[in-house]
Parts: C-alpha cells; structure tokens; sequence
C-alpha cells in the first residue's frame, strides 16, 4: 500500500478532500466567535458563555441521537450536502439578526446547538461514505490525509482568523465559516456518480391493525425507539471497539476538561499575555501534521496494532507535565514542549485509530456506530469538563491538571490487546 503523500485515491475523495479541507478552515477562521459575539455584542457573563459552550454541545449531541440511525439507511452524499447546507443557514442568521440589531443569546445558544448536532450527523456520514468509496488497503491513506489537513487548518485559521476578527470584527467570521459550509456542499455535489444503495431497514414485528389482523409493517416507515441505541449496541458487542470506544471517550474528555484551568493558570496566576498562551498551542500544532504524515510508514514497518498501542501510550504519557508549568519563557517552553509531544502522538494515533474503527464496523452499521462514538464523546467532555471545573475551583487549577494528567497514564490499558484482520489496512 503506498503511503507517500503521491498516491492517487482518485477523483472522488479529491472532491471530499477538499471539501473537509474547506470547511474545517472555516471552521478554525471562526473559532471563539460566537462567545466573543455574545461578549462584546450582547454582554453575556461568565455563566452564559460557559452555557454556550458546554449546553450547546451536549444538547447538540443529544439532538444528533436519532439522526444516527436515520442516516444509516440513507444514501450518505444527499445528507453530507444537507448537513453542509444546514450548518451554513444557521450560521448565516448570526450576521442576518446581527445588521438588523434583533441578535440574541437564545438564538446563539440555537445555533450552537444546530451546528453541533449536524457536526456529528455530517461525521457519521462521511465515515460511512468513506468506506463505500475507497478499498480497505486505502483507508489509511485517505485518514491520515483528513488529519493533516485537520492540523495545517488549526495552525493557519485562529491566526488568521484572529486577524480577520481585529479589522472586521468577530460576524465577518461567522460569515466565513458559513460560506466554506456551502464550498463544502458544492465540492461534494460535483462528486457525481452513484452511491452503492444502502442497506434496508429490516422489515418490523407483525402489528395488529385495527380490523383485528396483523401485518408486517417495514422499519423504513417508522422508527422504533430501540434503534436509538443501535450504534451503542453494536460498540458494546465487539471485544475490540468496546475498549478503544471507552479510550478515545476517557482520553479526548479529560484532556479537553484541563484546557479551561490551564487558560486560567496561564492568563491569570502566572501572568501570560493572550498572545503567548495562543503561540502555546499554535505552534505544536505542526507536531500533528508531522505525525499524520508518518502515520502510514510507521504502520507499514510496524504493523497496525503496534503503532497503534505505542502511539497511544505514548500520547497519554505528556499532559501530566501541565501541572509543572511555571511563569516566563520556561513555563512557555514547558507548555510548548508538552503540547508538541502530545499533539505529535496523536497525529500518529488518530488515522489508525479510525481506520482500525472504520475495518472493524459492518457497513451497514458505520453511520450508527460513528455517530453514537461522536455523541459519546461530545458528552463525556462536557460533562468531564464541568467536573474538573469544580475541582479546580476546590483543588486549585494546578491540582486539577495534574490529577487528569495521572487519570491520563491509565488510559492505555483500554487499548485493545489485539486487532482482527478486518480491522488492518492490508497492504
């Protein structure tokens, strides 16, 4: 299998390539504009911010639950355009109510919610399609290309946008983000072709009709409340997602829930600028592309599951250095060196991991199955977010990051112990 960045996946995931790429710009170009907007347009306070960060992901997720299963049997290319175009029209009311001087916080609290839950919608499907549209030997490749282009967005947008924010002001961004949700849709429309059709919802328990006799009524008519759960089902069931499903959930959750202390650490006790706490996280950010870029020869070296395991190791092994960050250009190297380090394993970690998931999930189950793990996740770092915050308001800020930072080093031990052959990129 070749890995180099040379090797042609064809025309199609060129298109969908791009358009990820497109969007996930917009994406970081506009990232914190809502809360600057409910800030410096509407004057929230600390509890409404923190609202619109936390209520608006974990409602999102709870709103994306149905939508998991409605996908499944759906062709995947309709409903990646309509959550492209959905996502852009809510976006666009923020400048629309913002020049006509009706823009509230209830309606960014709404839009937060909408772009949140199409967000997983849109994941779900493009995993689902993904696999329809490259052979298992090139699922690796093309992963390991959306994670590059995950990290060269993160480290060109917020500076970008940031500049954009300082002359325009924070809505143009929102503008912008909203405009790359329809490119997005527009890349994905001139895919073209036909989509291999979807499985069909098998057919229901006879019901009893109100003549006294019963008929078989076909799932596709309407949807039962128990294939809400089919997706956790499914990751249940298998011996080797159970255990990566609870790793990415417990890692992603706990590192997320120390960004918000290490901000206040930072920017309040030890006195960094703004600008020095955004260089912090910047600049590591090549470490994921430069991880996502040796992701394919170390596995075809190594083997997938010892990258795998190793990378993911390896990654939980850096947070707890957060915890000993001190004032000055040290501590601003320690935060540095840490992030590179643990940005730089998960650029490695991230295109196995979801290429081992994508092998390991019948095709008929990956919309299901993507987006319960997305709802999952979304949840679990909201909710470990908000713990964590009342233990550094108990613990301190520096007692919290370091406890999450141990809770870190026991994460491995979920890593599955082998992976079966469905689960490998073959060569």
């Amino acid at each position: 299998m070749g890995t180099g960045s040379g090797h042609r996946l064809g025309r199609a995931f060129g298109w969908l390539w791009g358009a990820y790429g497109t969007s996930a710009l917009g994406t970081w170009l506009a990232f914190g504009a809502l809360p600057l907007i409910a800030i410096r347009v509407l004057d929230a306070g600390p509890a409404e911010v923190s609202a619109l960060a936390c209520a608006g992901a974990a409602v999102g997720a709870a709103v994306a639950v149905p939508l998991g299963p409605w996908t499944e049997f759906r062709p995947k290319r309709p409903v990646l355009i309509a959550m492209d175009l959905v996502r852009c029209a809510a976006l666009l009311t923020v400048p629309a109510a913002f020049a006509l001087g009706v823009l509230t916080f209830l309606q960014l609290l709404l839009v937060s919610v909408v772009v949140s839950a199409a967000d997983i919608t849109f994941r779900a499907a493009s995993g689902a399609y993904l696999k329809t549209l490259l052979p298992a030997g090139e699922l690796l490749v093309a992963n390991a290309r959306f994670e590059s282009t995950a990290w060269t967005t993160t480290i060109i947008g917020p500076p970008l946008g940031g500049a954009m924010t300082g002359i325009f002001g924070p809505v143009v961004t929102v503008l912008a983000d909203a405009v790359s949700y329809l490119l997005s849709a527009l890349g994905i429309h001139a895919i073209g072709g036909h989509e291999p059709r979807p499985e069909k919802r098998p057919a229901g328990r006879p019901e009893e009709r109100s003549d006294g006799q019963t008929e078989g009524r076909p799932e596709a008519v309407r949807m039962r409340a128990g294939d809400l759960l089919d997706g956790w089902r499914y990751v249940l069931a298998d011996g080797t997602l159970r255990p990566l499903f609870f790793n990415t959930a417990l890692f992603n959750g706990l590192v997320m829930a120390t960004q918000p202390l290490l901000a206040v650490l930072m920017l309040g006790r030890l006195g960094f600028a703004p600008w020095q706490y955004g260089l912090a996280f910047a600049v590591p950010s090549i470490g994921g592309l430069l991880g996502s870029r040796l992701a394919g020869p170390l596995v075809a070296r190594f083997g997938q599951r010892e990258v795998l395991a190793g990378a993911g190791a390896l990654r939980a092994l850096w947070p707890v250095g957060l915890a000993f960050v001190g004032p000055g250009t040290g501590g601003l190297v320690l935060v540095m060196g840490v992030e590179l380090g643990l940005i730089f394993c998960c650029g490695v970690f991230n295109p196995v991991y979801a290429t081992c998931r994508l092998g390991l999930t019948a095709a008929d189950r990956v919309a299901r199955t993507l987006s319960a793990w997305a709802v999952t996740t979304k949840a679990s770092t909201a909710l470990l977010t908000a713990v964590w915050g009342v233990l550094g308001t108990l613990l301190g800020p520096r007692t919290a990051i370091a406890l999450a930072g141990v809770l870190l080093l026991a994460t491995p031990l979920l890593l599955p112990r082998r992976l079966p052959d469905r689960a490998r990129a073959h060569s």
